[in-house]
């Protein structure tokens, strides 16, 4: 079989050099692109030595790729996008760029206009569990953030079957790859190390995208959402812990059972039996989702776990490029979790 060539466009990013760390160990794919305009003519390896393995040189553009990964920052990628599409290459966006449908949204939350509205339209939200359909035939992917992918495949099952009704309380963990590699001082070791802090509390911008998620879910009216983000001092991992009122009464052995049967074909979903640790899915594509109810409250409370930087951006990109070529969908993504 031919190998399909990929392209990643700002390898110098943290999603970006997870991809290219994910696609060389790859079958169905060659690496052949890197870009990253600010480092452009230097060798890969030099830039990021751990990629030494990789005998790829940084361009400024991408060559002749049959499908791109962008990871670029916010507002850079829908005019690359829209270059690539005419050309004929097939795009996994990992910005928010074609996330939202509602292109009003984007001043808003992103700070920018959409220049290509035209395209939100087509371009396909891209978690499998909810979309595989759509993404297989599909030239444009936006790969959903990293909170939002936790959080929606934490509750996609109880809202589809409309069992939780009313307000969803969403209290998120991330570590500090999250966000990103440029320096900050909300990153600085001195400042991050032992401390968490929550943040965005006026509305982080992965806001609009759950509500979007989560209405297009529901079987019944949308739910309203309160999204509360926070950092903590680790490198990688998302807990999403999710809280939301008991609609339709459902016992705890009946709740497993629904979660157990809505992802039962799933490979990178992990019903499990006890609250989910972030090791557990570090390095790894896998979702680890717990669901219980509060005997005392009534409360539904699900937990996720991701690594935010795989589940959360590289590995799900991956994921949606496998099924755009029709390949295993697991391919290049089997890896156990790294622990400790």
């Amino acid at each position: 079989m031919t190998r399909k060539k990929v392209g990643v466009v700002n390898v110098t990013g943290y999603a970006g050099m997870e991809l290219a760390r994910l696609l060389a160990g790859h079958d169905g794919v060659e690496l052949v692109s890197v870009t990253g305009r600010s480092v452009a003519g230097q060798k890969l390896a030099d830039c990021l030595p751990y990629l030494e393995g990789l005998d790829l040189t940084i361009t400024a553009e991408p060559g002749n790729v049959d499908l791109a990964f962008l990871a670029l920052p916010h507002s850079e990628s829908a005019c690359e996008a829209a270059r690539l599409l005419k050309e004929g290459v097939k795009v996994v966006d990992i910005s928010a760029d074609f996330r939202l449908k509602n292109a009003a949204l984007y001043p808003e939350w992103y700070g920018f206009t959409h220049p290509f509205p035209d395209l939100l339209q087509s371009a396909v939200y891209g978690l499998p569990e909810l979309y595989r359909g759509q993404i297989r035939p599909a030239e444009l992917v936006a790969n959903p953030g990293c909170y939002p992918a936790a959080a929606i495949l934490a509750l996609a099952p109880v809202l589809k079957e409309g069992i939780i009704a009313g307000s969803i309380v969403i209290d998120a963990k991330s570590g500090l790859s999250g966000a990103g590699r440029s320096l900050s001082l909300k990153s600085h070791y001195c400042e991050a190390n032992e401390n968490v802090t929550a943040y965005a509390l006026e509305g982080h911008r992965h806001l609009p995208e759950i509500i979007q998620e989560f209405a297009l879910a529901a079987s019944t009216e949308a739910p309203e959402v309160t999204f509360v983000p926070h950092l903590v001092p680790a490198t990688r991992g998302i807990l999403a812990s999710c809280y939301a009122r008991v609609k339709k009464e459902i016992s705890p052995v009946g709740l497993k059972e629904l979660y157990n049967s809505y992802y039962r074909s799933e490979p990178f979903i992990r019903v499990v039996d006890e609250a989910p640790h972030t090791k557990r899915a570090a390095g790894t594509n896998l979702c680890l989702i717990y669901p219980v109810i509060d005997k005392r409250s009534g409360c539904l409370v699900v937990i996720s776990a991701i690594d935010n930087l795989v589940k959360g951006a590289a590995g799900q990109a991956v994921q949606n490029m496998n099924l755009m070529f029709g390949f295993e969908e697991t391919a290049g993504l089997k890896a156990i979790a790294a622990y400790p």
